[in-house]
């Protein structure tokens, strides 16, 4: 039986705040999407794995999938019923027996939990993972007044992975009538499938707020950890050009910035603090002048990568300084959108992000003009080992 997984990953996720999608905010130095792809790579009765994705968000995608083996992500719609359909759909010339379907809000859904779900499956149109209700629940009013109690016996929260019969989730997709569906599971049962409920499992959360992004740290044991520094300075002249490149910005200019690849002063610091945060050397082991691949490139790519490195190790990036040091151009009117650069490249909230400028009062190179230093600051947890 072929069984092939679609990860739901196309939404914005603003609640939980981070200037990132949720999806792509790290936990323990890991992004949620990762954590919610490797759970179901760690099954082996799944065969295919493919995310669908925002459109908007191929970058980030790509950096969080770096070196897993997957199919190639789809576009998704506007809503969650209709990215399901999308990717149920780039599945069809496959056709597979049975799909699973998951939200990429769920990185700690067990491998066991995953197995219940596709056995069950097997046995009808489709299963379900649910907990039963336990809290009273209270009908409440718009101004917070009680309504009433309302019976909770045979009343169970639905989780995902949820998994179906192939053909049968397709068709009712496609038959669906206007009402936006919260989950696969309610498209099923307007269509009169017979679906399964199987033993959820209340390490399974769904990371939502910011509540739950600390629930999910508490969760991973992640408070463990050693704070770990790392700095990194970087200088380059000026040359012929007509912009800078200064944290991933472009920056008009009289004069561009000399080197191999696109000389941004500012990430090869910041790229050196996280290489030294960690132990892993510099920016030149990594990334030689030398090296034909690096020329012209550009330097976000040697920041991501040093995060991955970081991540690789268990490690998560807390916040990283930058101060960038010259004359001109003035930096005032790009500190924020360089702010918000930086942390997109490290999947950061934009407040653990610091850019600022200085001179040097006209004295040294960078005073009379010949060029930009930078330094930069990276403070790194990792896991205590003792």
């Amino acid at each position: 039986m072929t069984v092939a997984a679609l990860i739901l990953a196309g939404g914005r996720g603003t609640r939980a705040g981070g200037g990132v999608p949720k999806q792509y905010r790290q936990i323990a130095g890991k992004s949620v999407l990762r954590r919610s792809i490797e759970c179901l790579l760690d099954v082996p009765e799944i065969n295919l794995v493919r995310v669908v994705v925002h459109p908007d968000d191929a970058e980030l995608y790509e950096r969080t999938v770096a070196g897993l083996d997957l199919m190639e992500p789809v576009h998704g719609g506007a809503e969650r019923h209709l990215s399901a359909l999308k990717g149920l759909e780039s599945l069809e010339d496959l056709s597979p027996a049975t799909v699973l379907i998951h939200d990429a809000a769920r990185p700690f859904a067990p491998p066991e939990m995953i197995k219940r779900v596709i056995v069950a499956t097997e046995k009808t149109h489709g299963a379900i993972p649910a907990l039963p209700v336990s809290d009273t629940l209270k009908r409440v009013d718009g101004g917070g007044r009680i309504q009433g109690t309302v019976e909770r016996a045979g009343l169970w929260r639905a989780q995902t992975p949820q998994g179906f019969e192939f053909k049968s989730l397709l068709e009712a997709h496609r038959a669906r009538r206007s009402e936006i569906p919260t989950d696969d599971a309610a498209v099923m049962e307007e269509a009169g499938h017979e679906i399964l409920v199987v033993d959820g499992d209340e390490r399974n959360i769904k990371v939502t707020t910011e509540d739950d992004f600390a629930r999910a740290e508490v969760l991973l044991g992640s408070t463990c950890m050693r704070v770990q520094l790392g700095s990194g300075f970087d200088v380059h002249q000026f040359g012929p050009g007509e912009h800078v490149m200064l944290c991933g910005v472009d920056i008009p200019f009289e004069h561009g910035l000399v080197g191999h690849s696109d000389a941004d002063v500012a990430l090869h610091a910041l790229t050196d603090a996280l290489l030294g945060a960690v132990g892993a050397g510099d920016i030149g082991q990594h990334f030689p002048p030398s090296d034909p691949r690096w020329k012209g490139a550009a330097s976000s790519h040697f920041v991501a990568e040093s995060a991955r490195l970081i991540a690789e190790a268990g490690g998560r990036i807390n916040n990283v300084d930058i101060t960038i040091v010259g004359e001109r151009p003035k930096i005032g009117p790009y500190r924020e959108k360089m702010r918000s650069r930086v942390a997109e490249l490290l999947s950061l909230p934009v407040d653990r992000v610091n850019v600022k400028a200085t001179t040097t009062e006209k004295l040294g190179f960078t005073g009379r003009g010949e060029g930009l230093a930078a330094q930069a600051m990276a403070s790194v947890d990792m896991p205590a080992n003792e």
